[in-house]
C-alpha cells in the first residue's frame, strides 16, 4: 500500500507540474499499458496478460473449518490446468470503458491411506472474475492523466472433489459461490520520455464480499503507436464468506502484459 501511495503521489505531481494537453490526446491508463496517441473520436486497447501470481489466506467449504493456505506461484503452476486473462478498453477524449477478465482451473489429486475410504481423491477448483467500469480524466496533459474510476466486479468461485476406488467410489461434491462487488479508485500514468511511462492503479470496494481491493504499480515501454508492453506488480484482495463457503485470500505477484492500440 505504502509504495502505490509513493507511485500515485509520483504520477500527480507530474501531471500538476506538467503543461496543458489537447483534448484530442487518447490514452489507457488501465493497465498493463499507457500511450498517448493523437486521434480524434474512440480509440480501442486489448490487452491479454500474465500475472505470476501466489495466494495466500483462508478458505472454507460445505461449512467445515477454514483451512489457512500460503502457494508461491510454482506451487500453483504445477497445479495448473488452465488460465485466461485479458483487459480491454474503449475511450472517448476524457472518459473511458474498461474491462478486466480473468480465469483459472486448478486440479490436484492424491491417494488416501490403505485406499479403504478411496483409492484417490481429486480436487478442482475453477475461478471466474469479471470487471467492467467507467472512468473520467480530472487531470490530464501531454505528459499523461490521472482517473477517477467506478465499477462491478463479478466473481465465480467453485471447488469440486471427487472420489474414485474404496467406500467412496464414485461420490463426487461441489461448493460454489457467486457475488459482486461494487469498487471505485484511481489510476494514473505519467510519461518520463515519448518511449517509457509509469503507470498504476488503486480500486477499492464491497458488496457480496465484506472487502474487494486491488493494487498494481508498473513501468511501461512503447514499441510504436499500436504496439506497447508493461512490466510491474499487482496485488488483489478479496474477503467473502457465506452459508459455509470462505474465500479470504490476497493474490501478488509480477505482471506481464502486451497491449494493441485499434
Amino acid at each position: 500500500m505504502k509504495s502505490f501511495i509513493t507511485l500515485a503521489s509520483a504520477l500527480t505531481a507530474g501531471l500538476l507540474l506538467a503543461g496543458p494537453v489537447a483534448a484530442a490526446d487518447i490514452t489507457s491508463p488501465m493497465a498493463p499499458e499507457l500511450q498517448q496517441v493523437e486521434k480524434d473520436g474512440w480509440t480501442f486497447a486489448v490487452s491479454p496478460y500474465f500475472w505470476a501470481a501466489g495466494m495466500s489466506g483462508d478458505t472454507g467449504l460445505f461449512g467445515l473449518p477454514t483451512v489457512h493456505t500460503d502457494m508461491d506461484f510454482g506451487e500453483l503452476l504445477n497445479e495448473l490446468d488452465f488460465a485466461a486473462m485479458a483487459i480491454g478498453e474503449a475511450r472517448y477524449d476524457r472518459y473511458s470503458i474498461f474491462s478486466d477478465i480473468m480465469y483459472s482451473k486448478i486440479s490436484s489429486g492424491s491417494g488416501t491411506p490403505r485406499g479403504i475410504i478411496a483409492d484417490h481423491v481429486g480436487v478442482t477448483s475453477e475461478t471466474f472474475t469479471g470487471l467492467i467500469g467507467a472512468g473520467y480524466s480530472v487531470l490530464k496533459n501531454d505528459r499523461g492523466n490521472l482517473d477517477v474510476v467506478a465499477g462491478a466486479r463479478l466473481w465465480y468461485a467453485s471447488t469440486e472433489i471427487s472420489f474414485s476406488g474404496g467406500i467412496l467410489d464414485g461420490v463426487d461434491r461441489t461448493d460454489s459461490a457467486t457475488w459482486v462487488d461494487g469498487l471505485a479508485g484511481v489510476r494514473a500514468k505519467y510519461s518520463i520520455t515519448d518511449k517509457v511511462y509509469f503507470t498504476g492503479w488503486g480500486l477499492v470496494g464491497a458488496g457480496g464480499a465484506d472487502l474487494d481491493w486491488d493494487l498494481a504499480g508498473g513501468i511501461g515501454y512503447n514499441f510504436n503507436d499500436k504496439i506497447s508492453a508493461v512490466a510491474g506488480y499487482r496485488a488483489l484482495g478479496v474477503d467473502y464468506s457465506n452459508d459455509g463457503f470462505v474465500l479470504d485470500i490476497v493474490q501478488q505477484g509480477p505482471i506481464f502484459g502486451v497491449v494493441m492500440h485499434f
